[in-house]
């Protein structure tokens, strides 16, 4: 295979990133509120997090919370950044034991002040971190991060793609440049991307699974990973058969 075949190889590690679904479903399954759904979420986010190095990742990033998720009703979205509160105050700390580099992407302007200073502490506090990047999504559309991005470009300049793409990740919350997405899993039986990393998963390998996200498990994400190294990756190219 050619050198851009396999991505997993990359001593870097691939860029893995996922839309977290089910969790309201899960809930609904075991007779319990939405709110149970979305705290068995967040204990799956801390074993995949702890097991994504292990993989050959070296950034993953999730879908946290939508820019769409504000016409939920406000008592879910008041639970949810409380969720989101109380992982960054329980996490941080191991985040920084495990070498895990948290920074957050998306609008701050719509979050309260409180959620925005724990989100930079925990950005601060684990940017040393060098043996996975975790970046969450957070008020995050990534058309909205097309146009913000769109409406930087200074008058009359003409950018290429590496050019745009640096700008994007400039004006993206956390202004880290990353890798563009090797893999793209979506938990919870649907088949959409739901205005999810559109520009850096132009060349992403889809993975759906009906796994609901509460109940993902490390040997789902094995599994997703064996199907990605799997998968020959031509990027528009032939295949190297074809080739000659």
């Amino acid at each position: 295979m050619s050198q851009r075949t396999h991505h997993y190889e990359n001593p870097a590690g691939i860029h893995v990133a996922c839309i977290m679904d089910g969790n309201g479903r899960w809930a609904t399954a075991q007779g319990q509120p939405r709110l149970a759904g979305h705290r068995a979420g967040v204990e799956a986010v801390s074993r995949i997090v702890e097991a994504a190095p292990g993989f050959g990742i070296g950034t993953l990033t999730l879908y946290a919370f939508s820019s769409d998720n504000w016409h939920r009703p406000r008592r879910e979205v008041v639970a949810l950044f409380d969720l989101l509160d109380r992982y960054i105050r329980k996490e941080t700390g191991r985040c920084v034991r495990d070498g895990v580099r948290v920074t957050f992407i998306g609008r701050r302007d719509r979050l309260s002040t409180s959620i925005v200073r724990a989100m930079e502490r925990m950005e601060v506090a684990t940017r040393d971190g060098r043996n996975l990047h975790l970046r969450l999504a957070v008020d995050y559309s990534a058309r909205d991060a097309i146009l913000r991005a769109a409406a930087e470009i200074p008058h009359g300049a003409r950018l290429d793609r590496e050019a745009f793409f640096e700008l994007l990740c400039a004006t993206d919350g956390a202004g880290v440049r990353v890798p563009e997405v090797d893999l793209l899993i979506r938990t919870g039986g649907e088949q959409r991307l739901s205005d999810f990393m559109l520009w850096e998963s132009a060349y992403a390998e889809l993975h759906f699974t009906p796994r609901l996200w509460p109940d993902f498990a490390i040997a789902d994400l094995e599994s997703a990973i064996s199907d990605f190294q799997r998968r020959e990756r031509r990027f528009g190219g032939l295949p190297d058969a074809a080739v000659g």
